[in-house]
């Protein structure tokens, strides 16, 4: 019994095995349609191709934009993107028992040690290796532009990210200087991705909100990593920078212009492939990434030449939270409509669209009113970097390495040879409880102002156990992946001695009646 596959939840991550390139011509964001008319799987694992005709098939245009094709031979070896996937849930695991560990004492604020000590903690040692290794697999299949220095440097990112954020740890929570010159030494390497990242992006065929994204996302990063160099530099005593101007850039282009419009520009295309959503409205999708980078870049802009003027920049921030709430508010429409509500993860994207639209509403209204005497600062930045950055990655993540998996042992075994289902890869029941288990975190955390100290320890442990069970889970898949290597696929099936359910009943009852 055939029924329709599995192939359009991470396909742009790697070719499909049997099928050249050209054969699937499936546009992004109509990928369940495009690719799943392609091809159909049996329960058992086998792909069969549907036979094709040379006419080339007619293209579909959702919304009045243009999408690019995808072209998976391009896409990148595994061991590429696990190097950088799989350290990362263990490094977000450490962040969470650094909070609940640290000292406590400043919290909420923003500015606590423990508190930076852990965003940095989250954003370097979870954050960013996922979302570079994500960048190093669509730029070739995505915009057909190869990442110069991928292979070299996707190796390093988990490395640098953990040594980044322990540097910065000893030197937030300690007071030390040295610490402090480290990471801005490290920094460096961040730097370098961003330059390579620039570099693939010139070569873009910007087309849609994707593209137009990953054409310029090396700029964010450049630009939130070096203001975050002359933090660490002069709190190291290298030099001296006007901290608030640095603090103000660094802040604004790694929340603004690094994290929320890479998850919103590949969610225009990932949200419709993987969660079969109604893509953006196109009003909305023309304006990505512009609607980030524009308003962030006035705003930089104003703070470096007036700094004693900040109408103009607190301005320009409104103007872009305000895009982000719209982003958020449809984004949420969007997911409640999803067609498969009913996955395991699916529940993390609402809450993380949600979180958009909660955190630029907030943040607004502490620019508006800086001097309310609610914890605003700390509800918005815990929104955007736990509900925007965390809970999508760790839908991704749960998404992508199971399929990997199975499409991996589908290139490499025989083609007769049976491989797990991607429900047995992972199991959905473990999916759904890390689920909730990582939104109990969520939850907390928002909660922390009520009672810092307890909700801290609390909070950081529902968040270390949350990561540390999706590493633990991937790593589950990394291990069946080898099992099954070694044993050449699933045993065959064998068939049932017995009579299929019913044929006996029925049989002795037409032996019956012609008696």
């Amino acid at each position: 019994m055939w029924r329709r596959g599995e192939f359009h939840h991470a396909v742009i991550f790697h070719p499909c095995p049997g099928l050249g390139p050209g054969q699937i011509p499936a546009r992004r964001g109509g990928l369940a349609s495009g690719l799943l008319s392609e091809l159909v799987t049996r329960s058992d694992g086998h792909v069969q191709p549907k036979r094709r005709s040379n006419a080339s098939p007619p293209r579909r245009h959702g919304a009045g934009m243009k999408g690019a094709e995808l072209d998976y031979a391009r896409a990148p070896r595994p061991a590429l993107v696990f190097g950088c996937l799989m350290p990362a849930p263990w490094l977000g695991a450490a962040a969470g028992l650094l909070l609940a560990a640290g000292p406590a004492q400043g919290l909420p604020d923003r500015f606590a040690p423990l508190a930076l000590a852990a965003v940095h903690a989250l954003a370097l040692g979870m954050l960013l290796p996922v979302m570079v290794g994500a960048l190093f697999q669509m730029m070739p299949v995505v915009a057909r532009v190869e990442v110069p220095g991928a292979g070299r440097l996707a190796p390093c990112m988990a490395a640098t990210g953990a040594a980044l954020a322990a540097a910065l740890g000893f030197g937030l929570l300690g007071a030390e200087p040295v610490a402090m010159r480290a990471a801005a030494a490290l920094g460096a390497v961040l730097l370098l991705v961003g330059a390579v990242l620039l570099a693939a992006g010139w070569r873009v065929a910007a087309v849609d909100a994707t593209t137009r994204t990953l054409a310029g996302i090396g700029v964010p990063l450049s630009v939130a990593v070096g203001a975050g160099i002359a933090l660490a530099g002069t709190f190291g005593g290298l030099w001296r920078v006007p901290v608030a101007q640095a603090l103000g850039l660094h802040m604004a282009w790694a929340l603004g212009g690094w994290l929320a419009a890479l998850v919103s520009g590949v969610a225009a295309t990932v949200l419709p492939m993987f969660w079969q959503t109604p893509r953006a409205p196109a009003a909305l999708a023309r304006w990505l990434p512009l609607g980030h980078w524009g308003p962030l870049g006035v705003f930089s802009a104003a703070l470096v030449l007036w700094p004693g003027e900040p109408v103009l920049a607190r301005a320009a921030l409104v103007v872009w939270l305000s895009f982000v709430a719209v982003l958020g508010a449809s984004g949420l429409a969007g997911t409640l409509r999803a067609r498969r509500r009913h996955d395991p993860l699916w529940r993390l994207w609402p809450v993380a669209c949600a979180s958009m639209l909660g955190a630029a509403a907030l943040g607004a209204a502490a620019v508006v009113l800086p001097g309310v005497a609610l914890p605003l600062a700390w509800w918005a930045g815990t929104m955007a970097l736990v509900g925007v950055g965390v809970l999508p990655v760790t839908a991704m993540l749960g998404k992508i390495v199971p399929f990997m998996v199975w499409l991996h042992l589908r290139r490499l075994l025989p083609p007769g040879a049976r491989v797990p289902a991607m429900q047995a890869i992972i199991a959905p029941g473990r999916q759904r409880g890390q689920a909730w288990l990582v939104l109990a975190a969520y939850a907390v955390l928002l909660a922390l102002p009520l009672a810092p100290a307890l909700l801290a320890r609390v909070g950081g442990l529902l968040l270390a156990g949350a990561n540390a069970w999706l590493g633990w889970q991937l790593l589950a898949a990394l291990r069946c992946m080898r099992q099954m290597r070694k044993r050449g696929g699933l045993p065959p099936r064998v068939g049932s001695p017995l009579p299929r359910a019913g044929e006996g009943v029925h049989k002795r009852e037409l032996k019956g009646s012609s008696q």
